[in-house]
């Protein structure tokens, strides 16, 4: 009789054992917020600190000119205050919101967000640490102007400390809304004429008096972000200054600010999905 064929074992059959399965390796943990954020802004300050120092010139000068102009039509009083605090918070949305529409719509553009997409740090951390170095970078452009114009137009140098409140949080409205820009827009040509046209707008409803700017303009001035932050500003110029006021304007630049940049985070999220 044939033998009867015997099962064979595992380990004869034609395929090759590998062993077993290995587990994934898991991937570097996330950064936190918070060290993320000091990171990003730490590159974009030594950046900015190369590429932009002659537009800040620029910014600074383009102020203190616009100051000067004014002088020949403006004496003194609201007036006055007006457009020193205007020409000083236009250094901020020059840089803020102008050129950080700009940087975002180049980054989106030329493919950079993909870059930042690859790093473990949340885009939240990337939006506020980019936004904060251009902000900050206007520190010593709105300290000249507004010395600047006080002399200019002498008004008391006694409440300029109160820069340290209005250009973060006025800089944190306009570059969030300079970022949310720049992110949104589907062309980087559309970004750079939108953050030329939000400096623009900075520029004639900021610096122009309020009471010499028709009435259907005035509304359009109170939607926008710089304003609360010119407010804030020039009422500190009195001898008395209403300091209610000034919190109430500077309360609404960081609630404007708080909205701007969670806009600019999700806008950030949506271009780099793409």
């Amino acid at each position: 009789m044939p033998a009867r064929d015997e099962p064979r074992p595992p380990h004869d059959s034609g395929a090759v054992d590998a062993g077993p399965a290995t587990e994934a390796e898991p991937l570097a943990p996330r950064a936190r917020l918070l060290p993320a954020l000091a990171a990003v802004y730490r590159a974009q300050l030594s950046r900015a600190r190369v590429a932009r120092i002659p537009l800040l010139f620029v910014a600074t000068f383009q102020s203190v000119g616009i100051m000067i102009l004014m002088r020949g039509v403006v004496d003194g009083g609201d007036e006055a205050r007006a457009v020193v605090a205007g020409s000083t918070v236009l250094v901020v949305a020059f840089v803020a919101l102008n050129l950080l529409a700009q940087y975002f719509g180049q980054l989106r553009a030329s493919g950079g967000l993909d870059h930042y997409a690859t790093l473990p740090v949340p885009p939240a951390s990337v939006v506020l640490g980019t936004a904060g170095a251009y902000a900050s970078f206007t520190v010593p452009g709105t300290v000249v102007t507004a010395v600047a114009g006080s002399v200019l137009f002498q008004l008391p140098l006694a409440h300029l400390w109160v820069l340290a409140a209005v250009v973060p949080l006025a800089g944190a409205a306009l570059a969030g809304l300079g970022a949310a820009l720049g992110l949104l827009a589907p062309r980087q040509e559309l970004a750079t004429l939108l953050g030329q046209l939000g400096m623009s707008a900075a520029l004639l409803l900021g610096v122009l008096p309020a009471d010499r700017l028709p009435e259907p303009i005035a509304y359009a001035r109170d939607l926008l972000p710089s304003t609360y932050g010119v407010e804030a500003l020039a009422r500190t110029f009195g001898d008395h200054p209403d300091w209610a006021a000034v919190g109430a304007d500077l309360a609404v630049c960081a609630a404007v600010g708080v909205v701007s940049l969670a806009v600019a985070t999700w806008a950030y999220r949506r271009a780099a999905v793409r």
